[in-house]
């Protein structure tokens, strides 16, 4: 390790309830994105550590963890929730740190995280089964919810902890142990996090954090045959390969997939409220969320007007250290990430597409030495470029018109994604309508980016398969068995089917 290496804050990870590193003892650097340098090392996992923690996962799963009943298991989940509350801004702090998200919207993040655990800890023990009137007489049948196992919860980095909570409360509440890996863009909040649970009393191996490389980690992980389940949150083409890869394993899988949302603007909508919500769509979190609505399609007949209303409140937007409170737009999280945003803005202008605001790297003082992208406006754009068919991930919108309804939906579903869609409108049959039509698992009108641990989110076509959050997802966690019992007093003819 390099002297400047041993000024970093470093993390261990977490296995069978203790900290510990790498099998290689091997470490990587993570980088602050409003400064451009590295603030900590986390550990480098490999496929024996994975190996370790899947099996500590199985342990519990068969152990400990099996002999709490579900009240107690909930119990713990509502303790792991306060324990967050209390550390919300200690584990806000981090995450912006390590992701360059603003100190506001994490800060509101982990307030919220909290909620997650409330709920499906409530729900833990009122997962009931049935029972069946058959239509078999002599017969008494019922059915029983159980847990699959071990789980695979794979994070991104954009919004690690309230991501790894959607996979992590229900998970837990069903019964299952969990194997957690992070992005390696983004490890050290979710290491800070687990402390919390070994301090609220979950049993060692509940609950496992490896930290690493997708090649290192992720890939053992999601072919371990002791893991019944991969939850994953991430880009549409790594999700395939999970999906590719669990399908040999027969497991099941839960993938939150990429975007390429649109945000419709009719010309009755309140459009002072529709350019803010256009704003929140795409410059809210410097653009880096699979909801993020990178498509602005306007009806023509007030497309100048809210172009130039639009690009005139993005110019307002201040840019600088996400940690300050007043800051509206940070970095770009990691520098591949960046890259891969300025790339896209070159391919817009190559496409002919215009730039009516930003259209590159930030060089405002404030910015310093960060990986920022001036909040970016590109009218001109067709839906057949590439810049409105492929996830940026970042501050760029593309504007384009349309005639009517008809034309809106047309555009709108033209895409190989479906993970959300907004509309504004003051018209109640046209939202009704719009909602019905669009292909996409979320549909918000007259807001955007409004996402609650009681509501389902999940995507049509390539944004993913199954849902998260709402009651019902938890059963995705589970599997059901039906039991049959004879009341007759004696065996029927043996050689045919019951």
């Amino acid at each position: 390790m390099s002297a400047v290496q041993s000024e970093l804050e470093t993390y261990q990870m977490y296995v069978n309830g203790q900290w510990t590193a790498s099998d290689s003892g091997e470490y990587f650097e993570s980088y602050n994105p409003y400064t451009g340098r590295p603030w900590a090392l986390i550990p480098r996992g490999n496929a024996r550590d994975v190996e370790r923690a899947v099996d500590a996962a199985q342990r519990a799963f068969t152990g400990p963890w099996a002999s709490l009943n579900a009240s107690q298991r909930g119990a713990l989940l509502h303790k792991l929730g306060d324990a967050v509350a209390e550390h919300a801004a200690e584990l806000a702090a981090i995450e912006v740190r390590d992701n360059g998200k603003l100190v506001a919207e994490m800060g509101a993040q982990l307030n919220y995280v909290p909620q997650w655990y409330y709920y499906y800890g409530g729900l833990a023990d009122k997962i009931e089964g049935a029972v069946i009137p058959v239509d078999k007489p002599g017969n008494f049948n019922y059915t029983r919810h159980e847990p699959l196992g071990v789980v695979a919860a794979i994070v991104p980095w954009n919004s690690p902890l309230l991501l790894t909570a959607w996979k992590l409360a229900p998970a837990l509440a069903a019964g299952n142990t969990v194997v957690v890996k992070p992005s390696e863009y983004t490890s050290a909040s979710t290491l800070a996090f687990v402390r919390l649970l070994e301090d609220v009393g979950f049993p060692p191996g509940v609950v496992n954090v490896v930290t690493g490389f997708g090649a290192d980690v992720g890939t053992p992980l999601v072919e371990h045959p002791l893991v019944r389940k991969v939850a994953f949150t991430g880009s549409d083409k790594t999700g395939q390969l999970i999906y590719e890869t669990a399908a040999r394993g027969m497991k099941r899988v839960s993938l939150e997939l990429g975007g390429k949302s649109p945000n419709i603007v009719f010309d009755d909508a309140d459009l002072e409220n529709a350019v803010k919500g256009v704003i929140s769509g795409i410059f809210a979190a410097t653009g880096q969320t699979c909801i993020a609505g990178s498509r602005l399609l306007v009806q023509e007949s007030i497309h100048d007007q809210f172009v130039e209303e639009l690009t005139a409140l993005a110019r307002t937007a201040k840019m600088g250290d996400p940690m300050n409170m007043d800051t509206q737009v940070g970095p770009v999280t990691n520098m591949p990430q960046y890259q891969k945003v300025l790339d896209y803005i070159d391919i817009a202008t190559g496409e002919g597409a215009k730039s009516v605001l930003g259209g590159g790297k930030a060089t405002r003082p404030e910015c310093g030495d960060g990986w920022f992208v001036e909040p970016t406006i590109f009218t001109g754009v067709s839906n057949t470029m590439r810049i409105a068919q492929e996830e940026v991930f970042g501050p760029v919108l593309s504007v384009i018109p349309f005639h009517d309804e008809d034309e809106a939906v047309a555009i709108g579903n033209d895409v190989d994604f479906g993970l959300a869609a907004g509309v504004w409108t003051q018209s109640i049959p046209r939202a009704i309508t719009m909602a019905e039509r669009l292909q996409a698992g979320t549909v918000w009108v007259n807001t955007y980016r409004a996402v609650s641990y009681m509501s389902p989110f999940g995507g049509y076509k390539r944004s993913g398969l199954g849902r998260e959050n709402g009651q019902d997802m938890i059963k995705d966690y589970m599997q059901v068995k039906s039991v049959w019992i004879s009341t007759a007093s004696d065996v029927p003819n043996p050689f045919i089917i019951r």
